[in-house]
């Protein structure tokens, strides 16, 4: 055969592949009209949050108690400290039941929450922090301070303020608020028992009488003298056990204590500042200190008790940063 002949039939194989493979882009371009188009590239957050959401809906009401709003969400829960109180309902076969608002906030509301089994029932505070069209987190920067978060991404979506970074901000609260009341609860700060969390739902301990009324805040009470001074001693002890674990609550005022049966208590902590993690620890203590001194002595407390540099000083020590 000839050296022409030979280059003739080499051409004509890569013709021949050439053809076949535009005839088979052509037989996929085909049978791709047969079939639905498909969605590409990855949904967004949002887009995850709203479909999360409407599966949570549906399964709500595809399956709601007739003698209440919602079955117990005890067992998907994070659950508080054991050994759980003897009050309250455990049982996964309770059911929810809503009597009403107890506190609206800027970050969250109250309710007043029902759990019962039987003839078995319990009350609770259910707070909630609010959607992202309505959440208005402030104050927020100088109490994340301290902390960080392990993905860039969800870092960047916090400080940017997206829908999802604004979630991720309200479950941040919510985290931290469980994990503090629990480690408060367990070295016997006065503060309400920490039920549950999920999410951004916290169930905690109502704190008020069993017909459902809240006990007033401490900015509602009239304690005469003697009570003032009782009352004073028991922030003062409550504080030093704040400091004894390096914490300080980090928005005190009177109307963040509440007064039941005598007993101050300690309530609203999202915000819990760890003195030495924080970089204006120091400083959170100090307007803790002082706002809340302000509240007594304006009720009469004389000056050299309700000392707030004093006080501050000794929690300091008591923290160890002394």
């Amino acid at each position: 055969m000839r050296e022409h002949d030979l280059h003739e039939r080499f051409e004509s194989s890569f013709d021949d592949a050439d053809t076949m493979r535009r005839k088979g882009k052509r037989g996929k371009r085909a049978n791709a009209d047969d079939t639905e188009p498909t969605r590409r590239g990855r949904m967004t957050e949002e887009e995850k949050l709203r479909i999360a959401r409407l599966r949570e809906d549906q399964l709500s009401t595809a399956d709601t108690p007739e003698d209440g709003d919602r079955w117990s969400t005890w067992g998907d829960a994070e659950q508080g400290p054991r050994p759980h109180p003897d009050w309250l309902v455990t049982e996964l076969a309770a059911v929810d039941r809503e009597l009403g608002i107890v506190k609206t906030g800027k970050e969250a509301d109250v309710f007043l929450l029902e759990r019962a089994m039987g003839e078995k029932a319990c009350l609770l505070a259910a707070k909630r922090y609010r959607s992202n069209d309505h959440r208005m987190f402030h104050r927020d920067a100088g109490y994340l301070e301290g902390r960080r978060m392990k993905k860039s991404r969800e870092m960047r979506a916090i400080q940017n303020r997206t829908a999802f970074g604004r979630n991720l901000i309200a479950e941040q609260w919510a985290v931290a608020e469980f994990a503090a009341l629990a480690r408060l609860w367990q070295i016997g700060a006065p503060v309400p028992y920490p039920v549950q969390r999920s999410g951004t739902e916290l169930l905690l301990e109502f704190i008020g009488d069993d017909e459902g009324n809240a006990a007033p805040r401490l900015a509602q009470a009239r304690p005469d003298e003697d009570e003032l001074l009782d009352l004073w001693r028991q922030l003062v002890a409550t504080l030093m056990t704040l400091a004894e674990a390096g914490l300080t609550h980090g928005d005190l005022s009177a109307f963040n204590l509440m007064v039941h049966e005598g007993r101050l208590i300690m309530i609203d902590l999202p915000q819990v500042v760890d003195l030495v993690a924080n970089p204006r620890g120091v400083e959170f203590l100090d307007r803790d200190v002082r706002n809340i001194s302000g509240w007594f002595a304006s009720r009469g407390l004389p000056p050299e008790i309700a000392d707030p540099s004093a006080l501050v000083a000794t929690l300091l020590d008591v923290a160890g940063m002394a």
